[in-house]
């Protein structure tokens, strides 16, 4: 009982919004579909939202966690280095590409400064260049020994709440209709996660092309908050 309330406060810590990885300066392109009109209130944004989770990076992020998170398990570097490079390579722009990579190599050097275990060193060997946000949690999980379930679980919920906490900065949404949202898409995350253990790397696709596109004029937007 001790070690999983020790694994689940680490979980907490790791996927709060305190944690180093900077991800309240990332929008996933949230900030370009308010500024397109796909998102003008509550109703937009939570089918917005349920198609990133669903139909998108989220879905993908899950199966990356997984995969990684096995990697570490089995001490494979071979494995992980190949999933980080399609975790990467998945990036359809510039910006999405510096919001996973930036996240999770900030993600992995704060861990393993304040969680070092000789697993996790070992397996950072392999991850020295550019890192994926869902690869560095996958592994870090992974070579502390923690259970998967829990950790794709606390993935996914903070992965809607960050971008819930963007849609409280850009779009017309005010603290009540944001916690509504949470526990709106909060059912939806768990057969996610659960789907996402048993998926192989072919599982991986996307259907959010206007996200993508969104993502490709938000460089060049004129007025914006976020770096995504």
């Amino acid at each position: 009982m001790a070690e999983d309330a020790a694994e689940a406060l680490r979980l907490f810590a790791w996927l709060s919004p305190g944690y180093p990885v900077g991800a309240y300066a990332y929008s996933h392109g949230l900030e370009a579909a308010v500024e397109a009109g796909d998102v003008t209130g509550e109703d937009s944004l939570t089918a917005w939202l349920g198609d990133v989770c669903e139909r998108g990076s989220l879905r993908n992020d899950l199966i990356l966690v997984r995969h990684a998170h096995a990697a570490a398990l089995a001490g494979r570097k071979d494995d992980l280095a190949a999933v980080n490079d399609l975790a990467l390579a998945l990036a359809p722009s510039r910006e999405l590409h510096l919001e996973t990579s930036q996240q999770g190599r900030s993600f992995l050097d704060a861990t393993l400064a304040a969680w070092p275990c000789p697993a996790l060193t070992d397996m950072a060997i392999a991850l020295a260049g550019a890192v994926a946000y869902p690869v560095a949690v996958g592994v870090a999980s992974g070579a502390h020994g923690m259970r998967l379930s829990p950790v794709l679980g606390s993935y996914a919920l903070a992965f809607v709440q960050n971008l819930v906490s963007a849609a409280l900065r850009s779009a017309p949404v005010g603290q009540a209709a944001g916690t509504r949202m949470v526990a709106a898409l909060s059912a939806r995350l768990v057969p996610l996660a659960q789907a996402a253990e048993g998926a192989s790397l072919d599982a991986i696709g996307s259907a959010c092309l206007r996200l993508d596109l969104g993502s490709f004029r938000h460089e060049t937007q004129y007025s914006r908050i976020f770096r995504s």
